[in-house]
Formats: C-alpha cells, structure tokens, sequence
C-alpha cells in the first residue's frame, strides 16, 4: 500500500508546487502588474466643478423634492462600465463572449466614448436572447451594484421623494435594479434595437443616450429640485439644468456596508464571485485551463480513493477545511443520528462524511443524475410528498446516519432560510452542522444553470474552503419527544446554526428562491418540444 502511494504524493507534489503555484502566480503578476487599464468605458475631460462636492448636500427636508441623477458614475464607485458588460457576455451569453469580450481590450483602448460603448454593446449582446438578459439583469447584476454602490451619493438620493436615473447605459442593464432596489420613478437610458427574442447588438434609432438633452425632453420647462452628477464637462452641463447641484469628485466613495443596503440581499445566480475587471478577468482566463485540471484532479480523488487518503491529497491540492467537532455525545439509541446541516453546496454531506469519518446516506430533491452516480456516499432522492418522504428517511435512519438539509436548497449570502420541520418528527437525536463555503472566483452552486457542473465551478477555485461545526446535539427536552412541537424543534435548531455562522433567519423558502432567479418553482420540468424564444 505505501509502495502504491509514492508516486500518487509525488505527483500530486508536482502539481501544487510547480503546476498551480507557478501559473496561479504567473497569473496574478499580469493582474497586478501589466493590465491596468482603469476606465475602459469614458476619458471624460474634467475642470474644476462650479457645483459643490455631494459631501456638502443636507438631507433635511426633501422628501418631497425630485432628483435627477447619473447612475453608473455617480452612484457606483466603480467607474467603468467594462466590468456589467462582462458579467451579461459571461453570464448571459457565455464564456466564448467574454473571451471575445476581454480580447477586446486593447482595441477599446484607444476609441473614443462613444466608440467604446458601442463596441462593448456589441459584443456582449448580438445574438443574445432576450430572456438571458432578463435573467441576468434580475438575478446576477444586483449583487454586484449593491456591493459597489456609493455611501454618500445613496443617501442623497434616498433622502428624496421622487428619482429619475439617467445613463449611456442600456435600459435592460439597469432599470430593474434601479426599480426594485432604489425605488426609481423613471429610467431614461439608451435603448437596444432588437429582432424577435434576441437583441442585435446594435442601438436603436435615437442611438446613445445624452443626458442633458433627455433631462430637458423629460420635464420640459420644469426643472428638477436637485441634480447629482460627476465632474466631467458633460455631466455639470447636465446638473446645471437643476435648481440645485452637487458633483461626485472622487471615483472612490464610501462602501456601502450591508445593513444598509435598500433591500437585503439574499438569493442571487451566476458563476462569477468577483468584479470582472478587465485584469480580474484576465487572471480568470489565465487560471481557467489549470482550474479546469485541478477540479478535474480533486472529483477523481472524491470518487475513486478512499477517505484517508482523499482528505491528505486534496489538501495538499489547496482545498482547505477547517472542522470543530464538538458534539462528544455517544447516541444512546439503536437508531442512526440525524445530521441537521445548513446548505451551502453539493459537497456539504461529503465533506462532513470525511471530516467525521463515517459513512452517511444523504437524502436530495433535485440532485442530478451525474451528480448521483459519481456521489461517493449514498444518496437517496425525495418526492416532496410529505407522508412518503417521512417514511423513507425513517427507514434510512433505522440502517444508519443521516444528513439532511431543511432549507431545501443552497444559499449563498449569510441568510438561513426557513427550515421545513419534518426531520423533526424523525428523531430524538438530532446533531446540528453549521457549514460555510468560501470561494474566489466560481460558485458552486446555481438555480438556472446546470446542476451537473456545479462541484466542477466550486473546484476550479485556486483555494475552496469549507468551515465545518458539528454542535452538540440537540438536549432530549428540546426535541418532540420532550414535548415541543415541530415547527418549534426546527426553529431553535435554525437559530442555533445562525447564530454559529453568524448568519440571520428568514423566512424564505426554496420556491422564493426559485421563483426569483429562474422564474420557476425549482421543480424540472421535461422538454415537450423545441422553442425558439
């Protein structure tokens, strides 16, 4: 046995340290050092302002004043445009656009403004389905707006009564952000021409949006109470339109922190867990071949080695785990414990399988086939018929341990959802997990793509991390048996694991989720035909 693990250490040996290390570096030395572009979308010529900083604008007393601002170069800290046309090339077209997208750069470079925009609009959106978009701009650019907005230029405009946004941007880039998160009145943007269901990548007949000119076609001969915009030649002409003005000076605003965010952010899709900058972006595609291999590398060890030795060499691989069992409880039962797991990804149950050392059945909703068949513990598939799913998992835990996860499905922000109480009925011991994943670059998880690539995205990260708590389990008088009812087991038990991760509880439910970013109850349905939009 130690003979046949020489050459498996030795060659996994090689591959960290001479593979992983000397691209991922390679990688991040482009990054850092050769690609800074800065602002692929504008150069915008810039004076001193006349109109004072936002800093100096008094929130008192204008709830019912309207306001017109810019968007991306006011409320955004992050400048560019460059980085929302790569997430809708990658997200909602595919990974050939963005690449498209990002050899671009160089040819962005040196065209002028307008230029630049319609080469970008091109790229990320000929050809592109009309629904993609709809899905993206949902479900997958809110994230990354919320997380970029401007502290100081957000509370001006919630201090308001009445908002219109105003951007060069396409209005389905950005009005049902500005709708459901800052409550806008209107959006005035640039419009896409389109053919059927699919948009063609060129602009409609009025071409880009100029924002003075649309600020004076919107409210005629009235003028708004207070305008925002940046300190370029362009935008004070536009703010000056208003009775009242303030400039943005400096791109680098406050950060918005997340307790202050319009609208909680709690279910969003895509793969990227990053800004596509155009370095950010650059790095991915550097790492992309070697990620690949590596996650190819770490599902082999998962599927086809056993325990001991899978834990060693994906560590060494530069998955990281960090476990803290502290459950010293023996079961007093014949009867296999119940794990009661928050839900991160696919791999929560292997994962805690391998960090505890015995052998668990898994029990799943809408686990894929693939996933199914190459899973290294048993997995059992439920039909969300009540009555039938409770017997079944009695009889899985009358042959051994069990995991389940009462959400339902994954999430990615610190949020629990809300906990189905039927493992509650189930049994007298009850262990809880708290779980977390950490990624990078990918997530592991998604509720309109496929399923089936799922643990390949979360093992193309440079380093996942996984954050494993077994908690103590569960005291008897606390559980059915000890008189409590249900619903009370499995909301102690979600306030536990909340409380452990540091997360918060909702109420929210896997079709919430579902139903948001796919527009669906999260249920498969079989293809009856082919359609075209």
């Amino acid at each position: 046995m130690v003979s046949y693990l020489v050459p498996l250490r030795l060659a996994n040996w090689v591959m960290n340290q001479v593979l992983v290390k000397s691209c991922y570096g390679f990688s991040r030395k482009l990054k850092s050092l050769g690609f800074h572009w800065g602002d692929l979308s504008s150069k915008p010529l810039h004076q001193p302002s006349p109109f004072p900083n936002i800093t100096k604008c008094d929130l008192e007393g204008r709830g019912s004043q309207t306001l017109a601002c810019d968007f991306h170069k006011v409320l955004l800290r992050t400048h560019s445009f460059f980085p929302y046309f790569m997430l809708v090339a990658f997200e909602g077209g595919s990974i050939f656009r963005a690449f498209l997208l990002l050899c671009s750069c160089p040819i962005l470079w040196i065209l002028n403004y307008e230029m630049k925009l319609r080469v970008m609009i091109f790229i990320s959106f000929c050809g592109l389905r009309m629904k993609d978009m709809d899905n993206t701009s949902r479900a997958v650019l809110p994230k990354f707006y919320l997380e970029n907005l401007n502290l100081e230029a957000y509370e001006v405009v919630a201090s308001v009564g009445s908002r219109v946004f105003f951007t060069t941007m396409p209005r389905v880039m950005v009005e049902g952000f500005l709708k459901e998160y800052l409550n806008a009145d209107a959006v005035i943007a640039t419009e896409l021409h389109t053919a059927g269901c699919y948009f063609t990548g060129f602009l409609s007949k009025s071409g880009l949006l100029v924002k003075h000119s649309a600020l004076m076609d919107y409210f005629g001969d009235t003028k708004p109470d207070l305008g925002i915009g940046n300190a370029s030649l362009q935008d004070q002409l536009f703010v000056s339109l208003c009775k009242e003005a303030y400039v943005v000076i400096t791109e680098e605003g406050k950060v918005m922190p997340r307790n202050k965010y319009p609208k909680p952010l709690i279910f969003h899709d895509g793969r990227l867990a990053f800004l596509p900058t155009p370095s950010a972006t650059l790095f991915m595609f550097t790492w992309l071949p070697l990620g690949f291999l590596m996650a190819i590398y770490r599902i082999f060890l998962g599927v086809f080695l056993c325990c001991k030795f899978t834990l060693a060499l994906g560590i060494w691989s530069g998955l990281i785990l960090n476990f803290n069992d502290k459950n010293q409880q023996r079961s007093e039962s014949n009867k296999g414990v119940l794990y009661v797991c928050s839900h991160r990804t696919l791999m929560d149950p292997i994962f805690l399988s391998i960090m505890l050392g015995r052998r668990l059945t898994a029990v799943t909703y809408s686990l894929s086939k693939v996933s199914e068949l190459i899973a290294p513990i048993r997995t059992m598939r439920l039909t969300r018929d009540r009555k039938q799913d409770g017997e079944t998992m009695k009889r899985l835990l009358c042959e051994g341990d069990l995991v389940v996860f009462p959400e339902g499905t994954t999430c990615r922000e610190p949020y629990l959802l809300r906990f189905s109480s039927l493992f509650a009925e189930l049994a007298d011991e009850i262990v809880p997990v708290a779980m977390n994943a950490h990624v990078t670059m990918f997530y592991g998880t998604t509720a309109s793509g496929l399923k089936v690539l799922d643990p390949i995205f979360f093992f193309m990260n440079p380093w996942p991390r996984y954050d494993i708590q077994v908690l103590e389990k569960v005291p008897r008088e606390l559980t059915c048996a000890g008189g409590r009812s249900s619903h009370e087991v499995a909301n102690y038990i979600q306030r536990e694991l909340a409380d452990a991760l540091g997360f918060e509880c909702t109420n929210l439910k896997r079709r919430d989720k579902y139903m948001m970013l796919a527009g669906n109850e999260g249920v498969v349905q079989e293809k009856k035909g082919r359609r075209f939009c």
